[in-house]
Parts: C-alpha cells; sequence; structure tokens
C-alpha cells in the first residue's frame, strides 16, 4: 500500500493558483488528488491547466477570502463540483511591513481578515463536512512568524500566531472524529511577499547566513510535506506544526 496516494481524493488549496499554494496544489496533485483552486483574482490558470495535464480534475473558484460571506461559496461549490471534501489547505495570506507606530488600522484588519478569520471560518464550514463523512485533513499554513516577533509586520505576526492555535485547538475537539487538524510553518521562502527582503541586499544576507540549508525555500519543498500530512502516512498526527524552513528554527 502506498500510504502517500491521494487518488480519489478531493482538496481545496486557497491561494494556490500562484507561489506556494500553487506549488502545493500541485504536488497533490502529482500525489492523484483532484483539486479546488481558490483565488482572489482570475489571474492565471497555469496551475489549473497544468493538474489537468496530469489527468486530474481542476476547478478554480474565484473568491475575497476576506470578505466572510464569500466563505460558504468555496465550500459549497466545492462540494457541487466534486461531490466531498477530503483535504483543506489554508493557504491565503497577505503580509503588510509598516513600524508597529504607524500599522494603520486598515492594514491590521486586512491582514487579520485573511489571514486569521478565513482560516478559522473555512476549517469551521470544511470541518462540519468532514464531521459527517468520518474524515478529513486539514492543513492550515503558518510561518516562522507563528514561533517569532518579526519586524515591521505586528498583523502578520499576530495571525500567524493565531494560526498555530487554531490548528491546536481543532485537533483537540476533531482528532476523535477522523479528522486530522496541522500546519506547515514554511521557512524564508522565495515568493511575492518576500521580494522586499530578498532586494535588500543586507537582510538577504543574513537571513542567508542563518538558514543552514544556504538558500530560500522554494514552492516545490512544500510539496513532499504537504502529500504527508494529506495523506494516510499522517493518520496518527495531529495538531501539529511542521517546520519546512532549511533549518531556521534550528539556529
Amino acid at each position: 500500500m502506498n500510504l502517500f496516494d491521494l487518488t480519489g481524493k478531493t482538496a481545496i488549496v486557497t491561494g494556490g493558483a500562484v507561489g506556494l499554494g500553487g506549488g502545493m496544489a500541485l504536488g497533490l496533485a502529482k500525489a492523484g488528488a483532484d483539486v479546488a483552486i481558490v483565488t482572489s483574482r482570475d489571474k492565471t490558470r497555469e496551475v489549473h491547466n497544468q493538474i489537468e495535464a496530469m489527468g486530474r480534475k481542476a476547478h478554480t473558484i474565484v473568491a475575497d477570502l476576506s470578505d466572510e460571506s464569500k466563505l460558504p461559496q468555496v465550500i459549497n461549490e466545492t462540494l457541487e463540483v466534486f461531490g466531498k471534501i477530503d483535504i483543506l489547505v489554508n493557504n491565503s495570506g497577505i503580509i503588510r511591513r509598516t513600524p508597529a507606530a504607524d500599522h494603520s488600522a486598515k492594514d491590521w484588519h486586512d491582514v487579520i481578515n485573511l489571514n486569521l478569520n478565513s482560516v478559522f471560518f473555512l476549517c469551521q464550514l470544511a470541518g462540519r463536512e468532514m464531521i459527517k463523512q468520518g474524515s478529513g485533513k486539514i492543513i492550515n499554513i503558518a510561518s516562522m512568524l507563528s514561533y517569532q516577533g518579526g519586524i515591521n509586520v505586528p498583523g502578520y505576526t499576530a495571525a500567524k500566531h493565531g494560526v498555530a492555535g487554531i490548528t491546536k485547538a481543532l485537533a483537540n475537539e476533531w482528532a476523535g472524529k477522523g479528522i486530522n487538524v496541522n500546519a506547515i510553518a514554511p521557512g524564508y521562502m522565495s515568493t511575492d511577499n518576500t521580494a522586499a527582503l530578498r532586494a535588500d541586499e543586507n537582510r538577504n544576507k543574513a537571513i542567508l547566513e542563518r538558514i543552514p540549508a544556504g538558500r530560500w525555500g522554494t514552492t516545490e519543498d512544500l510539496q513532499g510535506p504537504v502529500i504527508f500530512l494529506a495523506s494516510a502516512a499522517s493518520d496518527y498526527m495531529s495538531g501539529h506544526v511542521l517546520d519546512v524552513d532549511g533549518g531556521w528554527m534550528s539556529r
């Protein structure tokens, strides 16, 4: 038996059209899953098309996840197209870099609404369906800033600490119902969110010097971990935050 086989499973990946979400959506499809890709703007179908080219089914859902009223659409549309939800990957997020003394209320609320509130409410909506079927895998995307304070990102740090907490709280309630709730905490990854850091010669150098692997992470680096947490290989893991960081947390 292949413990990592996801054939016949349906996954939702928020922010799944680009970046880390796109990489994870492709990884799940490579393992056999059909994928509902949630994106705020229907700007690219590259990941969608790549999944279909593998012989898997893909469906793109355009929804603003910072608007709580739009969240049921994600669940309902997935059920209409695929008939079930086996895996939820909560990946969508934004970052606003402003010193705490100048951090606007709008920046705070924008980040919290998307990075924290939508995570809980999508977990809740998908969790209800998973409880009915007696099984499911929820994977929330945390961060190194689920542990650390960061610089100039108070809203993002608060949200990512909250994501780790939600993961543990839901695991306590749902592990006995056949639902595994875990999280992945990516390290410093080469994405749009970190473009400013990588462009800053001093910050980039300081970050790389602390990463034992000596490089920024890539979208492919999350494929193995997300397949593991979505598959039968992790059936006895609940409430765990898995660091995928090139060794950052060990320094």
